[in-house]
């Protein structure tokens, strides 16, 4: 690992330990020795079987991103979209958001795209993630009767509706841009112009770009094919955080939350990845840290050392095999950043350019 790597390592984690700590703050009384206790009683190899579930869940996202590859290269092998994945991944956990862009920069690269089609893919690609959240979600609130016994049981089945109308509103959404992109996305240029023309012409853009993302599935099947690996990997997501779970002795209580408990946790993360830090995030932990001790009632020491764990189980496993990857790939993650913003700039303001032309075709 380079040393502007490692600093940056050093700043993620200082800040996640700094949220941890005003997270500590809120609560009268924080036992250190009990979080130490709970910590140490942990069994890694249980951790490790998480590490890899989560590793198979980004394997499959290059099976699925093959999928989104058929129409325009549709002899892409799937095997050699394996690296982009764990590379992106790993640049998303050390540089934290500016890190976002070296996965779709890297499969341009492999796949010889342009950037934006894979930006688009991309987009495509978060719809059918949160969708996928969604559904397993909805599933769990509403037929596993453990669920039922929760305490707070009522506010998640009142989430669960809420969820049913935000689910039906992205699809309609989904369906609005597929079929009506120009017109959804010249609306809404007419609409926000007044407002800023820059915010206009970035808002035209992304609908354009994610309507030629949804070309990409060409076919029922394909669209059949991308929701049910969407649906497998999130599960596997869920089964990395029960082994999570599971790691921690029995007297802590942490075991008996099992797959439908644990499915509230990875939703409670990733509803709280939308509420991020510049950056470096903390949303997602902060959020677990908070379900876990008010609605599974473990206490804060545990509470914060399962959230740590979550966090270096499900975003920073990827890490070490993502930097071997890029050594052997020959490629820097700060340099792939870099380029990939200036890419993305130029692309922006020739898009801009074009659109603001008087010339008609």
């Amino acid at each position: 690992m380079k040393r502007k790597q490692l600093l940056v390592l050093i700043l993620v984690v200082a800040v996640l330990a700094a949220l941890v700590y005003l997270q500590v703050r809120t609560w009268r009384h924080f036992d250190w020795e009990k979080f130490a206790e709970g910590t140490e009683g942990v069994n890694y190899w249980k951790v490790l079987v998480g590490v890899l579930l989560i590793h198979v869940a980004d394997f499959l996202r290059a099976i699925r991103w093959k999928i989104f590859l058929r129409p325009t290269r549709p002899d892409a092998s799937w095997t050699s979209l394996v690296a982009p994945q764990f590379v992106g991944f790993a640049g998303l956990a050390l540089l934290g958001r500016p890190g976002e862009l070296i996965r779709p920069y890297l499969l341009s690269l492999r796949t010889g795209t342009s950037f934006s089609s894979q930006l688009a893919i991309w987009a495509v690609e978060r719809v059918f993630d949160i969708s996928a959240v969604t559904i397993i979600l909805l599933l769990d609130i509403f037929l596993a009767p453990s669920i039922r016994e929760i305490h707070h049981y009522q506010a998640f089945r009142d989430a669960g509706y809420a969820l049913v109308g935000i689910l039906a509103l992205l699809i309609l959404s989904v369906f609005a841009v597929s079929f009506f992109g120009s017109r959804v996305a010249a609306w809404l240029r007419r609409a926000l112009s007044p407002i800023s023309t820059s915010l206009a012409d970035g808002v035209e853009r992304r609908i354009c770009a994610f309507s030629d993302g949804l070309n990409t599935l060409h076919s029922f099947v394909s669209f059949l094919e991308v929701l049910v690996i969407s649906l497998g990997l999130w599960f596997i997501v869920a089964l990395a955080y029960r082994q999570v779970t599971h790691a921690y002795p029995l007297e802590t209580g942490l075991p008996y939350l099992d797959l439908p408990q644990v499915i509230l946790l990875m939703g409670a993360s990733v509803a709280g990845g939308v509420l991020q830090l510049p950056v470096v995030g903390g949303g997602s932990q902060l959020a677990t840290i908070a379900v876990m001790d008010r609605v599974f009632e473990v206490g804060p020491e545990l509470a914060v050392s399962a959230g740590i764990m979550f966090w270096l189980v499900t975003f920073m496993s990827v890490a070490p095999l993502g930097l071997v990857l890029a050594r052997h790939e020959h490629v820097s993650l700060r340099k792939l950043t870099r380029e990939s913003e200036n890419i993305e700039s130029a692309e922006e303001r020739g898009s801009a350019q074009a659109s603001s032309s008087p010339l008609k075709s």
